[in-house]
């Protein structure tokens, strides 16, 4: 499986979160004569999700896309749907000093080094101190850190919508931006339960 494949199983599902069953809500310019990339514009032309975009994950044309994109969409410019909204919330797109050298940032488990070994970015796994842990990097000091999250609870809950809910509410997941912490992988489990083993994605909060 290519990281093409990967990235769409962490990250495509069956629920779109607006109660419509499954839409895939494509880019859409909220004015129209907005200037714009060639690029983004054959994208919104043919319908295709930023997160299933052409370009080769990695590519300077990949990384432009999003920076692109997330400018236009914190302008109000730009319509998404859920997924990409996702994704336009991180740093994907964007690169950061670490160690004298520009790496990027949020790229979708890339491989870095931990206390001596490789580890992939942005993959939570079970097991570890608590239910889950993943692997991220800190944009502000560029080092990579491992996040323990999560309990039994949470898995035995994740099809109880209703549990899902209140656990989204009671921690204010909407407010949950910080991917270095706890509370972020926590409020977004329901987005990575194919790679864990607790079913199907979802694209909704806990």
């Amino acid at each position: 499986m290519n990281l093409t494949q990967i990235l769409k199983e962490i990250y495509l599902n069956n629920d779109c979160g607006c109660g419509c069953g499954g839409c895939k809500l494509t880019p859409t310019l909220t004015e129209s004569q907005t200037a714009i990339s060639e690029n983004l514009q054959y994208h919104i032309n043919e319908g295709i999700m930023l997160s299933e975009n052409e370009f080769r994950i990695g590519s300077e044309a990949y990384m432009k896309l999003f920076t692109e994109a997330r400018s236009l969409y914190k302008e109000g410019k730009l319509q998404v749907g859920s997924l990409d909204k996702a994704l336009l919330e991180t740093n994907l797109g964007e690169f950061g000093l670490y160690e004298g050298e520009n790496v990027p940032l949020d790229m979708p488990m890339v491989e870095a080094e931990f206390r001596g070994k490789d580890v992939q970015l942005n993959k939570p796994k079970r097991g570890g101190s608590k239910a889950y842990y993943v692997y991220v990097r800190d944009p502000k000091t560029k080092k990579v850190k491992k996040v323990s999250f999560g309990s039994g609870g949470l898995r035995a809950k994740i099809n109880n919508k209703d549990a899902r809910n209140a656990f989204a509410k009671r921690h204010n997941c909407d407010q949950k931006k910080d991917r270095t912490k706890a509370g972020y992988w926590s409020c977004n489990l329901p987005r990575y339960a194919k790679a864990l083993g607790l079913g199907n994605n979802m694209n909704t909060y806990w």
